[in-house]
């Protein structure tokens, strides 16, 4: 089959690799219909990790037809049209009861990789190296699914798949945000970074009942993407003083949740002991009122210095981070999808063939031509 691979840094290629085979009962085999470019794709496009090896299939979000099934899957037939949730996760341990999907101890293929700075691994995650578990992703004809009863989930009709693409990552991020940060009606919601992220973090504050939600960004395509979709105010970080703006918007206190969506620049090295730089991250701690919640969300490969710790302990801050979403609330997006509650095909920016991948990464990357996703048919 065709897939997307890994080539080099800032090198990737369509080539021929092996098709996908069922390796236990608990498999489903999907035929891709749509996959889509995921922020966390970045640092592994740049090289960054170091166990990323040259052939590796990219891919986290993606959705398709159920063409084989194991003996051992239930909820699943050939026919299924499926979106499937980045996390892998095996559905049984005790943080998947918890509904921790994200934290699961087992589908982990390669725990031993995981830098033993950072504790315990988490859940595996399709299209990542092995430090995610080794997935093949969904940037490729036909991907294999693992534990697919807990991770794959039927789409309505009334769903079209440029809509239901993102309920495999960034919708349910989105919504996780708002669950993490407690957002009650009335609350003000502060957003940095107007990626697809954030969109659907802004989103999912007003079904929350949010009385406002300001997003942060530079780019004015996105700031008013976010404006028309949600509702947001928009503050472009060039032009406005964003605490004072803050303050201003929210009785003088500072908003009452603030959610950082917009990933870290690069560290020094990947792992060990790098350093990163989260502006953003401090920004946020020092926006936020008295008593509220910081959401961090994303990739941040390396250790944190000159963090305003003080402010979140004097200030009795809550404060909360996710990387990947659970696969709980999938069922509960995709019925939103269907009421048309949750409306995500505008982040499609761009629609390309699998062939074109290479060049619908440099528009991701560039943010080039408004593109906040780029989604791939095979």
């Amino acid at each position: 089959m065709r897939a997307l691979c890994w080539v080099a840094a800032d090198e990737l290629a369509v080539r021929e690799v092996p098709d996908p085979e069922l390796r236990n009962e608990r498999d489903v085999i999907v035929r891709v219909r749509r996959s889509a470019t995921c922020g966390g794709d970045l640092p592994l496009l740049a090289g960054r990790d170091p166990l990323l090896r040259a052939g590796d299939v990219l891919g986290a979000e993606f959705l398709g037809e159920v063409v084989e099934v194991g003996p051992g899957v239930r909820r699943h037939r050939t026919g299924d049209r499926v979106v499937v949730g980045a996390s892998v996760a095996c559905g049984g341990c005790w943080y998947c009861r918890q509904g921790l999907h994200s934290c699961c101890d087992n589908a982990h293929a390669d725990p031993a990789s995981v830098d033993p700075d950072w504790g315990r691994s988490d859940a595996g995650c399709f299209g990542r190296p092995r430090a995610a578990g080794g997935f093949a992703g969904g940037h490729a004809e036909y991907v294999r699914v693992p534990y697919a009863d807990v991770g794959a989930f039927r789409v309505p009709d009334a769903v079209d798949d440029d809509r239901a693409l993102f309920a495999a990552d960034a919708a349910p991020t989105g919504w996780l945000a708002a669950e993490l940060g407690a957002v009650r009606p009335g609350d003000v919601v502060a957003i940095w970074g107007a990626g697809a992220v954030g969109q659907l973090t802004a989103r999912a504050a007003v079904l929350h009942g949010a009385a406002r939600v300001l997003v942060v960004d530079r780019h004015e395509d996105r700031l008013r993407m976010a404006e028309r979709h949600s509702g947001a105010e928009p503050l472009d970080y060039r032009r406005t003083d964003v605490a004072a703006e803050l303050r201003d918007r929210s009785g003088g206190r500072g908003p009452d949740v603030c959610v950082v969506a917009v990933g870290a620049p690069p560290p020094d090295r990947f792992g060990g002991r790098s350093v990163d730089r989260p502006d953003a991250s401090r920004e946020a701690v020092h926006a936020c009122r008295k008593g509220g919640v910081v959401v961090v969300l994303g990739a941040t490969d390396g250790f944190v210095d000159a963090f305003p710790l003080g402010a979140v302990t004097d200030r009795r801050l809550t404060l909360r981070g996710a990387r990947r979403p659970d696969l709980r609330d999938v069922p509960m997006l995709l019925d939103r999808m269907a009421r048309d509650e949750l409306r995500t095909e505008h982040l499609a920016t761009h629609r390309l063939p699998l062939e074109h991948g290479p060049q619908g990464y440099e528009l991701f990357r560039d943010r080039a031509d408004g593109c906040v996703r780029a989604v791939f048919t095979p």
